[in-house]
């Protein structure tokens, strides 16, 4: 796989920017030449000294996916050819307290979305994110494929099955020539720069920062854990193809890791606290809490064979890279940028490198 010219100086519109993929994804497009432009909503205090100056260094317009009026005067003002929808509610705990705005966001958000780049003639292409929750999770051993039956136990994954099943009904009922809408589902991405609660990553940052032990609800719970990195990689290579117009790219892809690739979350803090030299772990299981799955995992055979998209990086690189960024931030916040443009080059490097031999 590999990313060539095709992104610099076309028009990229970034919706969820100031979220942790978004700002990921728009690092990226400006290290591609793209023009990008972020719809989203104000960034958290956290996530303003987390990435301190953002709004400084992309032209985002800030407002609710929410607002259907508002999303089609951005698509009017930005006049994109590519859509990267990223905005959400992405948080499944939160979604068992606030189930009507994770509706609101997920879905109808959605569908806002591709209502109005159904109306904006620059738009060719529009890869929307939803996630490896939207299927009807049987706790199975082999890994989901992109055609089987969308469900979910709790409104965020019920609501991004919701947002699929719209998807389809808008690439179906309103094809045309040169407009496209695929979707794409990730697996729990990793990475520096997200600071969400009721994440493992974050929430054990929180934790080493603090010298409070890192606690664990669920450590035997397996879960597609990923760079964030690796599934953006993915989402621009289908956008590109979206453009380039062969229509069997409008359709539904998977990004995960590989089969054997999956570890627990337990095995995922030993591994975080192990480059971090820092941290203890308490296992604390709620049976009164929340449903959460306990077993996820992707099969991205699809992507594999028609995007050439694999994963990349191995279980404990992607640990190192994500605590690289975080302990930079910890002691030197403003040098983040850096350390993200230098995370970019070396995925990129290793893109441009053989697949195949990688991930043999």
């Amino acid at each position: 796989m590999k990313l060539g010219e095709f992104y610099r100086n076309r028009r990229v519109l970034v919706t969820g920017l100031t979220g942790f993929k978004g700002l990921w994804l728009a690092s990226w497009l400006e290290r591609l030449g793209t023009a990008v432009t972020g719809f989203a909503l104000p960034p958290t205090d956290d996530m303003r000294r987390g990435w301190p100056g953002m709004l400084d260094r992309f032209p985002c317009i800030l407002g609710d996916i929410r607002d259907e009026a508002v999303v089609q005067r951005v698509l009017d003002k930005t006049q994109p050819e590519i859509v990267f929808h990223l905005a959400a509610q992405p948080l499944v705990r939160r979604s068992y307290t606030h189930p009507v705005t994770t509706f609101a966001t997920n879905l109808l958000g959605t569908v806002h979305l591709l209502e109005a780049a159904r109306h904006c003639a620059s738009v060719r292409g529009i890869v929307v994110v939803t996630s490896d929750k939207c299927y009807e999770n049987r706790e199975q051993e082999a890994g989901y494929r992109e055609d089987e039956p969308m469900g979910g136990h709790d409104p965020y994954s019920a609501s991004k099955g919701c947002a699929e099943l719209a998807i389809a009904a808008y690439r179906q009922s309103y094809a045309r020539p040169g407009w496209r809408v695929a979707s794409a589902r990730a697996g729990n991405v990793i990475g520096g720069g997200d600071f969400a609660a009721d994440r493992i990553v974050p929430d054990f940052v929180r934790s080493i920062i603090a010298g409070q032990p890192c606690m664990l609800r669920r450590p035997n719970s397996i879960r597609p854990w990923q760079h964030v990195l690796e599934p953006l990689a993915g989402y621009l290579l289908l956008g590109e193809r979206l453009v380039q117009g062969d229509e069997s790219f409008a359709s539904a892809w998977n990004f995960g890791p590989s089969a054997d690739d999956a570890v627990t979350v337990r095995e995922l803090a030993r591994l975080i606290i192990a480059h971090w030299r820092q941290g203890i772990i308490v296992e604390q299981t709620d049976p009164s809490g929340p449903f959460e799955s306990q077993l996820l995992r992707l099969d991205s055979t699809k992507a594999s064979e028609h995007l050439d998209w694999r994963p990349l990086l191995a279980t404990t690189e992607r640990v190192a890279w994500t605590v690289d960024w975080y302990r930079t931030w910890q002691h030197q916040p403003a040098a983040v940028w850096d350390v993200v443009a230098r995370q970019i080059a070396e995925f990129d490097t290793q893109m441009n490198k053989n697949p195949i031999a990688r991930a043999a």
